[in-house]
């Protein structure tokens, strides 16, 4: 027996024009067979996400057959076309949204227009999301924006694991080795000042130490350690310059060295004087 066709969408009620993110609509819809949309461009970015049935997505001169746990991710003035198969048509639910945080948003989950689909099958967490944001709009309260806009966060966050979760997995583009890196780097240049360790960085990126280790040490050509100790010293040279009236230990412990003799052991190595001995020298400059 075919399945009937359907068609569902509500729009933001309370849509603010110059937000840093918008949630604009949120649909659902049980397609008829060979349904097509495109090729055609969107201004605005849109996540589809298939319930059931089969469909293929097309951009960038690529095809991509897709069903049930797949989402493919449109973004603004990409050429794209996406048609329901005739035997199995897709039944699909998609959010569109925009604002000027929605590029650097999409950016930081991994997708890309060369990484427009995601495979998450297992993830229960997804279709729940976009039903909650169709909710909150359908509700037609005060609080649509707000709501929408954290349950589209959530996805996002959702996205970016899984993505970063089958990355993991198997093996990573160049590209995405480079986004892990730099995750990491952030990590290390936000939070050198705590006692942290790299088995700790490595648990809050979502990776394994040593794969994320030899990640970071071919792209740097330092290992994490390295890095972060001497961004620690580089920190303290810069403190014993401008904060003349702090102590070695209070720099030091400003930086993440718990050891002042630690501390200044690794400053002598690096720069071949004491921490001591380097404030007398900008003193007497």
């Amino acid at each position: 027996m075919p399945k009937q066709e359907s068609y569902y969408v509500v729009s933001n009620p309370l849509p603010s024009g110059e937000s840093a993110l918008t949630v604009l609509f949120a649909g659902e819809s049980q397609t008829k067979p060979v349904h097509r949309l495109g090729p055609k461009v969107y201004d605005y970015y849109l996540i589809h996400y298939v319930i059931s049935g089969r469909g293929v997505f097309s951009t960038q001169g690529e095809e991509y057959a897709l069903g049930a746990g797949d989402s493919f991710i449109i973004e603004p003035e990409q050429l794209i076309s996406y048609v329901s198969d005739e035997n199995d048509p897709w039944h699909y639910c998609w959010i569109a949204f925009t604002g000027e945080q929605a590029p650097t948003l999409v950016a930081s989950t991994g997708i890309n227009p060369l990484q427009p689909i995601l495979h998450s099958k297992r993830n229960r967490h997804i279709p729940v999301l976009f039903r909650h944001i169709q909710q909150a709009l359908r509700a037609k309260k005060v609080s649509a924006q707000l709501k929408s806009i954290g349950y589209l966060l959530l996805l996002l966050g959702e996205y970016c694991e899984a993505l970063s979760a089958s990355t993991t997995a198997g093996i990573v583009t160049e590209a995405e080795s480079d986004r892990i890196v730099q995750q990491a780097i952030h990590y290390l240049s936000t939070q050198y000042a705590e006692p942290i360790t790299i088995e700790m960085m490595a648990e809050s990126l979502g990776y394994n130490r040593a794969y994320l280790s030899r990640l970071f040490k071919r792209h740097t050509k330092v290992t994490p350690v390295t890095f972060l100790l001497k961004l620690r010293v580089d920190k303290a040279r810069q403190l014993l310059r401008e904060r003349l009236e702090l102590t070695i230990e209070q720099i030091a412990a400003s930086v993440g060295f718990y050891d002042p003799l630690y501390f200044s052991k690794q400053f002598r190595r690096l720069y071949g004087v004491s921490p001591s001995e380097y404030r007398n020298q900008i003193k007497s400059l």
